[in-house]
């Protein structure tokens, strides 16, 4: 049975879904879908939002940020709850990956937003008889496809950074965990941001390309590599900006010299947090022969120790999306006909529920195994031997995906010369799965992970457009490139080029 059910559409020809526990497949709830209509209608209101919205300035959109904080704090028990319900999550684990993650990123953008976004001096080597400026001016609305593995904070986050741009936001949240998404507009309209500024549409696939199709002025987009491949396209046919956090395959390499007690702490927590259901989850590990017998004692004893349920202090809980299950079972029955050995886990809990799955160490994996190539997903820790970290390095980057990676030694700065070798949009070293949290640096992806990054001024500044002003300092009658053209002005122009990029002058030219 699946965790989103169709159910008898209301009058009117409404599809309707009915939204179901992980854990025991009790109702939560159920929504209409949004349709294309109601897509354009909300685009309506939130153009005239945000034109009112984008005149404010950066000191008072900080302050409306600090209300949003306050509401957060008010109201995390309930948020807490609600994102339980729909994930099955432990209460641990909802509380630092979406509570403290969001009152985090709330208060950075107060804090740093407006010195991010304020107006920036730009000197100019070769125009000096001009001034200029970068002025970073709100896109307008942007459209938010959100997943269900972070239901909560990967609708608010993003959200956020486009409201303290200056634009307005179309949530459309997973249909798998839709009223944790809702969370995000009612928390706004109870900090008294302006009516319509945020809105969530709760619906499924057609919603978010009716979404994407509505004329919005970028789509944001957590999700597959499958999706966002159609979101990419069409973005690309519509000629607007999108941000697009995919899928990854993050490697870990752990070296002759790591501290093996910490790595392997590190690949359990990297590889079973949220029950693996984490783009940037550890899904492959790469260790030196010379420890990996000594590492994979640790990982396993570490995993045996994990506990799954639903009730008191567990650690992981059931997969959230139901179809996901079947990936990871294909993926280890895969692995084990091709030669892999299952140390710990490999199957199914159902005396908990029909999703729980336990945590599992794999051996003897190789790259002509699905559990390599494809992204699983789950709680799933394939180790794969090499005779060197030159070889960890080349199988690392034997991927279509580029999310995350990281590298595991006592010698930092040895580390960091592998990680700059890493294919990958982010690296950790003696550390796993927290660039997402650095709120000062860019996440994103590269090859099929992903186009662009969230987080950091660069993630901030891609929900604007960066406008150039350039102003003349002293109103001469005219310059010297414009017309008429003569003989005199084309002879001043080579003398002037010479002197400039054919002598030792050159060097001030910068």
């Amino acid at each position: 049975m699946a965790v989103v059910e169709p159910i008898a559409s209301k009058a009117g020809g409404r599809r309707r879904l009915q939204v179901k526990s992980p854990v025991d497949l009790a109702p939560l709830g159920e929504f209409d879908v949004a349709n294309a209509e109601d897509v354009a209608k909300a685009l309506t209101r939130a153009r005239k939002a945000q034109s009112r919205w984008a005149l404010t300035s950066l000191k008072d959109r900080a302050a409306m940020m600090d209300r949003l904080l306050g509401v957060l704090l008010a109201r995390q028990d309930a948020i807490v709850a609600r994102v339980m319900g729909e994930t099955g999550r432990s209460r641990m684990e909802t509380f630092f990956m979406e509570i403290f993650a969001a009152c985090d990123t709330v208060n950075f953008h107060a804090r740093r937003g407006p010195k991010i976004l304020a107006d920036q001096s730009v000197g100019l080597h070769l125009l000096r008889m001009k001034k200029a400026k970068i002025v970073y001016r709100p896109l307008g609305v942007v459209g938010i496809i959100t997943p269900w593995n972070g239901p909560f904070i990967l609708s608010l986050n993003p959200t956020v950074q486009a409201v303290m741009a200056g634009n307005a936001v179309i949530i459309k949240p997973s249909e798998v965990t839709p009223f944790s998404g809702q969370l995000v507009e009612d928390l706004f309209r109870e900090a008294e941001f302006p009516e319509h500024l945020v809105q969530v549409l709760l619906g499924d696939g057609e919603t978010g390309a009716a979404l994407c199709e509505a004329g919005v002025d970028k789509i944001s987009f957590t999700g597959s590599v499958a999706t966002g491949r159609k979101v990419g396209e069409t973005c690309g046919r519509n000629l607007i900006p999108c941000t697009l956090e995919l899928g990854g395959k993050d490697p870990m390499l752990v070296c002759a010299d790591a501290d093996l007690e910490r790595a392997a702490g590190g690949a359990v927590f990297g590889a079973f947090m949220n029950a693996g259901q984490y783009c940037s989850s550890t899904e492959r590990v790469y260790v030196v022969d010379a420890v990996a017998d000594r590492f994979t004692d640790l990982v396993v004893e570490k995993t045996r120790a994990l506990k799954l349920g639903t009730e008191g202090d567990f650690d992981l809980g059931p997969f959230i999306a139901s179809g996901q299950i079947d990936i990871v079972e294909r993926h280890v029955a895969d692995a084990v006909e091709k030669g892999a050995r299952v140390l710990c886990g490999g199957k199914r809990n159902e005396q908990l529920g029909p999703y729980f799955y336990e945590p599992t160490v794999l051996t003897g994996v190789t790259h002509a195994m699905a559990i390599v190539r494809e992204e699983s997903f789950g709680p799933l820790l394939p180790i794969i031997r090499c005779d060197n970290e030159e070889e960890a390095v080349r199988m690392a980057n034997d991927t279509t995906y580029g999310l995350g990676a990281n590298v595991w030694s006592r010698d930092k700065a040895r580390a960091e010369r592998i990680g700059r070798r890493m294919d990958a949009g982010s690296v950790c070293i003696n550390d796993a799965s927290v660039t997402y949290g650095a709120l000062e640096v860019p996440f994103g992806g590269r090859k099929s992970s992903g186009v662009g990054s969230v987080n950091g001024a660069e993630g901030l500044r891609a929900y604007c457009h960066a406008q150039p002003i350039i102003t003349d300092r002293f109103g001469l009658k005219a310059e010297q490139i414009w017309y008429p053209y003569t003989q005199e002005k084309l002879e001043g122009m080579q003398k002037a080029l010479k002197i400039m990029w054919g002598s030792p002058l050159k060097r001030l030219m910068k």
